[in-house]
């Protein structure tokens, strides 16, 4: 007898799939959803066919703005969001990495302009590989590989 376990659709929301294994927590932070109040499933290394194991996220309630989308495409450039109405996927996309980001990613580098206090200069990055994403600093030039990026984003 087979055992499997059974999750609930929902309603309206957000669904997030092939999310990298052991990166669905970095999506969770960067959307801000609130753990205490929002209805979430996070599903961490379920077996794939496409990618062996990977990540799921299920948010009740939640439709992700375009920017939300582009965050979710620095930290998960092989995710696909599916967007639920009345129980049924009303729209399914991949995500794909910003050509720009700006104010989104904090640049490391402690010299940048970007980090002065005194001088308040809001971040810039252009992309320069998307396999894995890699950022670079419009301003200092520093590069931000893809396994730097969840930390960085604000």
């Amino acid at each position: 007898m087979s055992k499997e376990l059974k999750v609930k659709k929902i309603r309206n929301g957000t669904v997030i799939d092939h999310i990298p294994p052991g990166r669905a927590m970095d999506i969770i932070k960067i959307l801000n959803v609130n753990m205490e109040e929002d209805t979430v499933l996070i599903a961490v290394n379920v077996d794939s066919s496409k990618m062996g194991k990977k990540d799921i996220i299920k948010i009740e309630g939640k439709l992700l703005e375009r920017d939300e989308v582009d965050k979710v495409a620095i930290v998960a450039p092989e995710a696909t969001v599916n967007i639920i109405k009345d129980y049924e996927v009303v729209k399914k996309f991949k995500v794909k990495p910003p050509e720009t980001v700006e104010g989104v990613i904090k640049c490391p580098n402690p010299n940048c302009i970007t980090n002065d206090e005194r001088e308040p200069v809001r971040t810039r990055f252009v992309l320069e590989s998307d396999d894995p994403p890699v950022y670079r600093c419009e301003y200092c030039e520093r590069l931000v590989e893809a396994d730097r990026l969840p930390d960085l984003i604000r």
